[in-house]
């Protein structure tokens, strides 16, 4: 196939779409947990095992998903996946036994892992065609999709609609949205380039770059999992307050990302991604040398506002690397990073457990100073 060679409102608009797709099934996802622990009976310890089968069905389709896209194009494979999350989410609040939950979380998650790197793709070219920076504003439409996804399903349940009947009205919502976004989502990939192996392996610079990924993303899951405790423990201080930690850092990094293309436009990426860095590396050291709960909250939005650009910088940059073609290198970056959002908030809880949560914060702040020294000659090798 041919590439356009340019592109309008219909592709971005596609694209923002699918990105707030994206962002609703997750954050409509999250009050369905409780009710899915109460329904099969389950404690924690099982259903964090649960919750693991989103992620390994993630892992297992993002690599895959490049093979796709070469073949099938964008279009093809966020129209099938997101279709597919379409039917499965109605049946996350259904499955009444633990042993098709799982199964139908990792089928879940493949089809989340494959929406996130071929739209992730979609914004790639489409922002490559446009000859400038949209990429934070594609994430920041994933946020406010979260936000709207969490709230709509949050609130629907409170007025005392059954779980599947609210899980239904989402899945319609998101097929309508996928429905709009159709005839704008681009029907190639990477036009020109040899056809990729079935599976990815980072290679080069793309393998760096995907580290700092992992590095950023598990910076999010840290916040989002940890961060109360970590307040909580260092200034003994309200549970309820302590929980807007969390909504300080997704106030900032939503806000973040709506005004990130802009600011990559006035300075460049390399010298908006080692600001972001160091950004959230203050952020984090704020927390860490004043324990009180108001600047401890204050580092929080300093930690949301600096994360919330470092991925979408990352992957326009593994979609600029000559090391490997766009498909391939998007797919890689993706796969390494949510490892970090899978494993990274386990992996602190077997620091803290070690020697203290304290301890885990610290070692997340000098991962986000590393991202700040290690930026500039990585952006060298592109």
């Amino acid at each position: 196939m041919t590439a356009i060679t340019t592109t309008g409102m219909t592709e971005r608009t596609a694209t923002r779409l699918v990105f707030a797709l994206g962002g609703m099934v997750l954050g409509a996802w999250a009050p369905l947990v409780p009710f899915a622990k109460q329904r099969l009976g389950i404690d924690e310890g099982m259903l964090g095992l649960l919750l693991l089968c989103m992620g390994l069905g993630s892992i297992l389709a993002m690599p895959a998903t490049a093979f796709l896209t070469s073949r099938l194009g964008c279009r093809q494979v966020i129209t099938g996946s997101a279709a597919g999350l379409c039917l499965i989410f109605p049946v996350l609040s259904l499955a009444p036994s633990t042993w098709l939950m799982a199964l139908s979380l990792v089928a879940f998650g493949m089809a989340m892992g494959c929406t996130s790197v071929a739209m992730n793709l979609q914004a790639v070219l489409v922002e490559k065609m446009e000859g400038r920076t949209l990429m934070s504003g594609f994430h920041a439409m994933f946020s406010l999709g979260g936000i709207l996804g969490s709230g709509a399903m949050a609130l629907l349940l409170a007025l005392g609609f059954h779980a599947p009947l609210a899980a239904l009205a989402t899945s319609l919502t998101m097929a309508g949205l996928l429905l709009s976004a159709r005839p704008g989502l681009l029907p190639f990939s990477d036009p020109g380039a040899s056809r990729p192996p079935a599976f990815v392996i980072p290679q080069g610079v793309v393998l760096a770059i995907g580290c700092l990924s992992l590095l950023a993303m598990l910076a999010e899951g840290a916040v989002l999992d940890w961060g109360t405790l970590f307040i909580v423990e260092a200034q003994p201080a309200d549970s309820a307050l302590a929980g807007f930690g969390y909504t300080a850092f997704a106030i900032t990094m939503t806000f973040g990302r709506l005004c990130g293309d802009r600011c990559r436009t006035a300075i460049g990426d390399l010298a908006m991604l080692i600001t972001s860095a160091l950004v959230a590396t203050a952020g984090l050291a704020v927390s860490l040398c004043l324990p009180w709960t108001a600047a401890m909250l204050g580092g929080f939005l300093l930690v949301g506002a600096g994360v919330s650009n470092i991925a979408p910088i990352l992957f326009t940059l593994a979609g600029r690397s000559r090391a490997m073609p766009p498909n391939l290198a998007v797919a890689a970056v993706l796969t390494v990073g949510y490892v970090g959002i899978i494993a990274g908030p386990a992996a602190i809880g077997f620091i803290a457990h070690a020697t203290s949560l304290r301890t885990a914060f610290l070692l997340l702040c000098g991962a986000m100073a590393l991202i700040a020294l290690t930026s500039r000659p990585i952006y060298r090798r592109l």
